[in-house]
């Protein structure tokens, strides 16, 4: 079903919180847990395999993302970005590092490591790839590939200013605890979309509104990271 795109997400009332579901435990979030867990998953099942329809009718291609875990010695990060404003999709919205794969990238981990040195200046040398997360269809007719990686410490951004407006870190903890993550429904004409966000307001800056509203395919693959951490 073809449908119009959502550009101003912050606007959709949320109709609740998960605050029903556990956060995963921190013990789960230490790095020798988290290959652990990636290395030899348990069974489970992603809850969202896309975001249901497409804005356009042109062929699926495939991308790759990478989920940056900065070994932290607080706690495991998230690194993000903000994108651009001027970019033709997803302009402003929180992302992970990647993009689309190219031919020479041999897989899809080769493919999320270098749009992560490009997009952000992050080398393979701090990057340890542990895993990946089911592909994710995009209704931009994009099959993401997320390649998950601890990150250790020490290295310096150097962001591509043409994509990338910001850099940023969120604790594994806050993305991994459900009471954080809000449900929305966005109603239009011929149908309806249900989607995820997971606000994130870092300790001094402006709570209203959030500035940095994390949803749509970046909130689902964390939640479906959720439901592999949790399983």
């Amino acid at each position: 079903m073809s449908r119009p795109p959502l550009l101003n997400p912050q606007a959709v009332p949320a109709l609740g919180f998960d605050s029903h579901l556990p956060a995963v435990e921190a013990a789960r979030l230490r790095p020798a847990a988290l290959r652990e867990r990636l290395a030899a998953p348990p069974l489970w099942q992603p809850e969202f395999k896309g975001d249901g329809g497409s804005l356009d009718a042109r062929p699926p291609a495939n991308a790759a993302v990478l989920i940056p875990l900065v070994m932290r010695e607080e706690g495991v990060q998230v690194l993000l970005t903000r994108r651009t404003e001027h970019l033709r999709s997803h302009a402003g919205q929180i992302s992970f590092p990647g993009g689309r794969m190219e031919p020479g990238d041999a897989s899809p981990e080769a493919a999320a490591l270098r749009e992560t040195k490009e997009e952000i200046g992050l080398g393979a040398d701090y990057i340890e790839v542990i895993g990946q997360l089911p592909i994710y269809a995009t209704v931009t007719s994009f099959q993401v590939h997320p390649v998950v990686a601890l990150v250790r410490p020490g290295f310096e951004l150097q962001l591509d200013a043409f994509e990338v407006a910001e850099a940023f870190e969120v604790p594994l903890s806050f993305l991994m605890t459900p009471a954080q993550h809000q449900r929305h429904r966005f109603v239009f004409d011929g149908g309806e979309r249900h989607f995820y966000s997971m606000p994130w307001t870092p300790a001094g800056a402006q709570t209203e509104p959030s500035p940095y509203f994390i949803w749509g395919a970046t909130a689902a693959i964390l939640r479906n990271f959720y439901r592999l951490l949790s399983a």
